[in-house]
């Protein structure tokens, strides 16, 4: 879980609070707002036992334990009464999250909770902020800045912030909703853009309703993809090698959560600059504020002319706004003195300014004026308390609202359902019944865009249009008002449309990729749709497609955690329909993706995938055959199971055969080449590797999205390391570095890691150490940014490997085997033998013969069990290295088992292990007198003594060759 707290026994509180409720353990109580709630024993039982330990994962079997400590009940029991606890509690509700699936294992409590005695209800109450005012175009793309606002009467401001701002600390602009913050922070950022801070990156924080999002929408504004449980840890890495300025807009309703992720970014980047926008202080450490009051207004006294009126910064808005929406407006003096009244009783903030000056350019003046009453008397300015900070917001927008003919309400109302920008096709979709059709619709989407109440932006051909956030919030009360029934059903239709605009990705890798890159700026309606669909009112019956497709979006945008969560619900939910669909198999697909590289190769990974595989074959579907299919061949591989490995690599074989296009042909191919050659058959692998090349396309990053990895790039990696073995070092170089440069290029981190991984060990067995030493910083910097646990893992046992290779055993040892425990842990033993293989050439460099020789017969009987052969020759050349230091002067028993390493090596056409097991053959001849034998042993390797060609164990071989006599 993302939080561990305190075990904080309410059991043994007078009571517990969390949201609006508070439990009495003691009577058995759970209340809303001070008003006893309906709940059922067991559910009750369930939530006291989560509440002891917030943040901490309870087992299925603890709760069932715990809650029916009395009966013998299954596991569906749980999940019902679960179920009915989240509807009681509203959990997903309104960005409510109470309580936390956490996969295969059980539950969590993750909400805020409170162990006061006595709630202080008025003190909660004034804490609650409404949304903010800001007016601004969405991004084009994510983490831009908004285009450059024109400012008026703010140099000032501005010129003070960008002073504080130039060494980097946390600048925070704070004031009241619709004075202009947002417009402020977006010019400041754009004084900053390039100098003195490379680039200035734009989060909008109106889009994210649930804090534990926000870690990952700065991590995505930075273009970070988002795959591990802690995103803040990816930021931090990212930003302590930039130097960078944040503008986070709109943090009023995250204030917590946003308080101590820029606490952890001050810390941990302390380059890093932050400028953000609240309607109150953060209140975190070493925070600067800069409270922003409103435009300058004329006040009530003074005869001024017309030309002074028009001087004052608030007039220039109000007169600007105006004329832009009706060319042909005309003031003369009395509308100027018109205009000035109402700057006053506006008292000077920005954006009601803006939505009167609206109004003045289609109904005029006097008309604007006559209607503005007593309605935005804004005194509120200074005070911190909510209801009139509400007050106030309200009666703005009942001005507008009450300007709107009833079926533009109807559709104003409506819009609430959208979070961030959305299409007109969106719109027409959404907010359309049998009260008001689409055409009718789309119209009064029009008549809102004319009036203000619904901004556009002209630079995008789709998602053109948002609503404020200050009018949203508005609007969401003003839907809720229409009953249950209909906030329902606008909801459905929300989810119905982009669970439909999902399913219209495309077919092809290709066409999924470039439709799912257009939608960056849908993700806050699609999180939106899937709270709701999942929700207590939502509905399954859509929850699930929805799950299944939005899927394919979070995979695209690398966002591994989110896209686990999401499946991991779904699949709970199975139960109520789609066994054996599609809609399954994709879910089942996706999941045994992102566990297998954010966990670890666990159980319920491979029981999604096998799982996934099943539905896809009674299906016939082919081509998601063959995707499983290369998931299941690389989770076997990473268990250390290569017999099971090669056996689905041989039935996508037959898979891409029945398909019979080069691109299939080519996957399959490299399934086998990489299981040939891990097996040991060199020969075999070279044949298939080179006919998947032969067939492949260029890498494509569409590519490594759809099948979870690159395919191409594991088939140039595997054969450089079979070149490697066959004896061609210098292909095997080349290969290898043009491998490791196509992944990078690719910016999908699993990729990068898989090609990493692979290049480092050719590196090591040629010793190239410097490489392998820039490769492994590149690795281990990839690996920690984005919590890949057994990457991170086998990063460690990567460096103790190269310290070997180096001869400097004393800290690698302890190295290799703390990797190896951890690697165990996670069941990722693709690396272990190559790994102990390295320990117990350490343990010998200590002269620890015992131990590396019970390590090195552990291991060769592991790979006799698991099929891992490639490495075969090898450890028996180790272990007749430790007969001989153990032997006592008898040579024979290694003399027998270094040729057994010769024989196997010449069997798998691995030349690479034949030279080194010859030359140890050589120097125990030579020690027993045996010259000549040694030379017509080595004479084989004449032509490598004199080439170019520079290894390590070429190096040895020329030594070792100037040692025979002539």
């Amino acid at each position: 879980m993302e939080a561990i707290t305190d075990d904080l026994r309410p059991s043994s509180a007078a009571s517990v609070g969390f949201g609006p409720f508070r439990v009495v353990p003691a009577r058995r109580l759970l209340t809303r707002d001070g008003m006893p709630v309906e709940i059922g024993g067991r559910a009750l039982d369930l939530l006291i036992a989560l509440l002891e330990q917030p943040g901490r994962v309870l087992s299925k079997r603890e709760l069932l334990r715990r809650v029916w400590a009395d009966a013998i009940v299954e596991e569906g029991s749980l999940r019902f009464h679960m179920t009915g606890l989240r509807r009681i509690l509203g959990d997903g509700e309104n960005g409510a999250r109470y309580i936390s699936t956490q996969v295969g294992v059980g539950y969590a409590f993750v909400g805020t909770v409170d162990m006061t005695a006595e709630r202080n209800e008025a003190s909660r109450e004034a804490s609650v902020t409404e949304p903010t005012m800001e007016a601004k175009p969405p991004s084009t793309h994510v983490g831009a800045l908004p285009p450059r606002p024109r400012l008026i009467g703010r140099e000032a401001d501005v010129r003070v912030i960008v002073d504080r701002l130039a060494r980097p600390q946390l600048f925070t602009i704070v004031g009241a909703g619709g004075v202009g913050k947002t417009s402020l922070a977006v010019e400041v950022g754009y004084r900053f853009d390039g100098g003195p801070y490379e680039r200035a990156h734009f989060v909008d924080l109106a889009q994210v309703e649930d804090p534990l999002l926000v870690p990952s929408a700065l991590s995505g504004a930075v273009g970070l993809p988002v795959q591990a449980d802690d995103p803040v840890f990816v930021l931090l890495a990212h930003l302590r090698t930039r130097r960078l300025l944040l503008v986070i807009d709109n943090c009023e309703h995250l204030v917590d959560a946003v308080s101590g992720v820029i606490e952890r970014i001050r810390e941990g980047a302390p380059d890093t600059g932050v400028l953000a926008t609240s309607r109150e202080p953060l209140r975190t450490r070493d925070e600067q504020l800069h409270w922003l009051g409103a435009l300058d207004f004329p006040p009530e006294t003074g005869d001024f002319t017309v030309e002074t009126l028009l001087a004052f910064p608030a007039m220039k808005l109000f007169v600007e706004r105006a004329s832009a929406g009706n060319a042909s407006l005309s003031l003369d003096a009395e509308n100027v003195r018109l205009i000035a009244d109402m700057c006053r009783r506006l008292n000077g903030m920005a954006l009601p300014i803006e939505l009167a000056a609206m109004r003045v350019a289609t109904h005029g003046v006097q008309a604007t004026h006559a209607l503005l009453g007593e309605r935005f008397s804004l005194g509120w300015a200074g005070r911190r308390t909510a209801l009139p900070r509400q007050q106030t917001l309200r009666a703005t927008l009942d001005w507008s609202y009450e300007l709107l003919s009833p079926q533009e309400r109807l559709v104003f109302d409506r819009l609430a359902i959208f979070v961030g920008p959305f299409s007109v096709d969106a719109a027409s979709q959404v907010v359309a019944d049998a009260q008001i059709d689409q055409l009718a619709a789309v119209a009064a989407l029009d008549e809102l865009a004319a009036k203000g109440l619904v901004a556009v932006d002209h630079s995008e051909a789709i998602h053109a249009y948002r609503l404020l956030e200050m009018t949203r919030a508005y609007a969401r009360e003003r839907l809720a008002l229409h009953g249950q029934v209909q906030v329902h059903a606008v909801a459905f239709r929300h989810t119905a449309y982009f669970t439909e605009l999902l399913g219209q990705l495309g077919i092809t890798p290709d066409e999924v990729f470039d439709r799912s890159a257009r939608l960056a700026n849908q993700l806050g309606n699609i999180r939106s749709a899937l709270e709701w669909s999942f929700g207590p009112q939502g509905d399954a019956g859509l929850a699930l497609p929805l799950a299944a497709a939005s899927a394919l979006l979070f995979l695209h945008f690398s966002l591994m955690v989110e896209c686990r969560t999401w499946c991991a619900r779904a699949t709970e939910l199975l139960e109520l329909g789609y066994f054996g669909t599609p809609v399954e198999m994709e879910l089942q697909a996706a999941l045994g993706l992102v566990l297998m590289f954010t966990r670890g190769n666990s159980g319920a990974a491979e029981t999604a995938l096998l799982r996934a595989m099943e539905i896809a074959t009674a299906l016939d579907d082919a081509c998601s055959q063959l995707r499983l299919l290369g998931r299941l061949q690389i989770f076997y591989e990473r268990i250390g199971d290569f017999a099971s490995s090669l056996a689905w690599a041989e039935q996508a074989i037959g898979v891409g055969d029945a398909i019979g296009e080069p691109e299939a042909i080519a996957v399959a191919a490299s399934l086998a080449g990489v299981s040939h050659h891990l097996l040991g058959d060199q020969v075999l692998a070279r044949r298939e590797l080179e006919k998947s090349l032969k067939y492949s396309q260029p890498p494509r990053r569409s590519h490594s999205v759809h099948y979870g990895f690159d395919h191409r790039n594991r088939t140039g990696l595997a054969l450089a390391r079979t070149l490697w073995l066959q004896g061609f070092p210098d292909q095997a170089r080349q290969w290898a570095q043009r491998v490791e440069s196509e992944a990078a290029a690719l910016d999908h981190p699993v990729t990068h890691c898989i090609a990493l991984v692979w290049t480092l060990g050719i590196y090591i067995w040629t010793g190239d150490l410097d490489k392998a030493n820039a490769s492994l910083a590149t690795f281990s910097k990839i690996a920690e940014a984005n919590m890949l646990a057994p990457y991170m893992a086998a990063s460690l046992g990567m460096r103790g490997a190269i310290a070997i290779r180096a001869r400097q055993p004393d800290d690698a040892i302890d190295w290799l085997q703390e990797s190896l425990d951890r690697l165990h842990g996670m069941r990722y033993e693709l690396l272990t033998t190559t790994f102990e293989t390295a320990l117990a050439e350490g343990l010998i460099l200590n002269r620890r013969h015992a131990e590396a020789g019970r390590l090195v017969e552990g291991t060769i009987e592991h790979c006799r069990k698991s099929g891992d052969a490639f490495a075969m020759p090898e450890l028996l050349r180790i272990k007749a290295s430790i007969l001989k230091a153990l032997g006592g002067g008898d040579t024979m028993p290694a003399q027998v088992v270094i040729e057994e390493s010769l024989a196997l090596s010449r069997q798998q056409g691995a030349r690479a292990w034949e030279l080194r097991a010859a030359m140890d053959l050589a120097r125990l001849w030579l020690e027993q007198g045996r010259v000549l034998d040694a030379k017509q042993l080595l004479d084989s390797w004449r032509d490598d003594v004199s080439s170019d060609v520079d290894t390590m164990d070429r190096r040895e071989l020329r030594e070792l060759w100037q040692k025979l006599p002539e």
